[in-house]
């Protein structure tokens, strides 16, 4: 009885994410407190805003009630309370940490705690729509970070017209997902739309220029003394498990706030999920594992048995532009860096811009990266994520050329 009691206490989420609007859609009368003015949003699919491509409408996800341009400031774990920079106090049952993730804003010199004009982060909707209303074309545009995000806002930015510098630290564009090969072939793709491309190059400063109180950029300072002009500067160096709530609260958080398979925290009337959840010590940061996060509180609070067991999570981005012939896909998964002992495929065919290759480790599928051509994606993702051993008969050739079926 006491079980029953317990569930029906009303349950808030803070944090209007896709994660958050995701329970929220699924926990009736669920309170969402969400910082932005935006009602909740596909964060995928902000480089097609930044493209012009979408409307902010567009992206917007099924419809879930929110309170938008409301912070929580402090949680009263003892009196189950939230406070409000607006000056409510909501009451829970059950607390929901979706509160997500900030862009990491790199040591650069010339940046401080104000970004100076033409400087902009890019992972909200309010950021995609800044930096579309700044570009024009002919401008000179520098993006510092060759990741995920980077790459898409470099080929986002080159669509608008701006000229386009990638600066990435490491040796090539996306080094979380792809392999040397397929990275080789994604910057000729850019390279190809016009965005010039550095690797290896680390950025030491902004240099601005004050006209009355106003900082202005105007051009990015590189370790070895180059610089590149710019009217405008990305920031899209990673991002950071957003933790000052759950630390304020006692909450046990280390690279993000700590959960259980019931996604459940230090305490047991808080739970936490999305870009600021830390599952098995594993920080996830992408869409996919988020929602399936979201699926399972939902059915944990409506108090059906369910535990979150980890997400083997693909990464897919799409290069889309209005010359279908100029788009690009790419998917990656698991491991593509093969150790020793591993055994590799690669099929390639540079004049289509088309390369697979998985890495199978001990007779499983360890990982691949598809670039180009996804017609083998499904399966290959099913053998993946189901993690069993393959087939004696199943040769690596066959991996990379079956359809799934279809």
């Amino acid at each position: 009885m006491r079980k029953k009691t317990e569930s029906a206490l009303p349950v808030v989420v803070i944090g209007a994410g896709m994660a958050g609007a995701r329970l929220a859609a699924r926990v009736p009368g669920a309170t969402v407190v969400g910082e932005e003015r935006h009602a909740p949003y596909n964060r995928v699919l902000l480089a097609d805003v930044l493209a012009g491509r979408y409307a902010p409408d567009v992206i917007a996800l099924p419809a879930t009630e929110v309170r938008r341009g409301v912070r929580a400031v402090r949680i009263d774990r003892a009196d189950r309370l939230v406070h409000c920079d607006d000056g409510s106090v909501l009451h829970y049952g059950r607390l929901v940490l979706a509160t997500g993730s900030n862009p990491v804003l790199p040591p650069l010199r010339g940046l401080g705690d104000t970004l100076p004009d033409g400087v902009h982060p890019f992972r909200t909707l309010d950021d995609a729509l800044a930096l579309r209303a700044a570009v024009r074309p002919g401008a000179r545009a520098v993006v510092i970070g060759g990741g995920l995000l980077g790459v898409s806002a470099a080929r986002a930015l080159a669509e608008c017209g701006a000229q386009v510098v990638l600066a990435q630290q490491g040796e090539h564009l996306m080094e979380r997902q792809l392999d040397p090969e397929a990275a080789a072939l994604l910057r000729v793709h850019l390279e190809a739309l016009g965005v010039e491309v550095h690797t290896e190059c680390r950025v030491r400063g902004l240099r601005c220029t004050t006209a009355t109180t106003t900082e202005s950029v105007r051009a990015v300072e590189l370790a070895d003394g180059y610089e590149l002009a710019a009217d405008l500067t990305v920031l899209a160096c990673g991002v950071r498990p957003r933790t000052g709530l759950a630390l304020a609260a006692g909450l046990d958080v280390r690279k993000g706030i700590v959960v259980d398979d019931e996604l459940r925290t230090s305490d047991p009337y808080i739970h936490a999920l999305g870009d600021c959840a830390e599952h098995r010590s594993t920080l996830y940061g992408l869409a996919g594992p988020a929602l399936e996060q979201a699926d399972v509180l939902a059915e944990v609070l409506a108090g059906r048995p369910a535990r979150y067991e980890g997400t083997r999570a693909l990464t897919r981005l799409t290069l889309r532009s209005p010359d279908p012939l100029r788009a690009l896909d790419l998917a990656a998964f698991g491991e593509a860096r093969p150790l020793p002992g591993d055994d590799v495929v690669r099929l390639a065919d540079a004049t289509r811009g088309a390369y697979r290759t998985v890495v199978v480790r001990e007779g499983r599928l360890a990982g691949g990266v598809l670039l180009g051509d996804l017609g083998a994606v499904a399966g290959l993702a099913r053998t993946w994520q189901d993690d069993e051993p393959l087939p004696p008969a199943m040769s690596l050739l066959h991996l990379l050329i079956d359809d799934g079926g279809h």
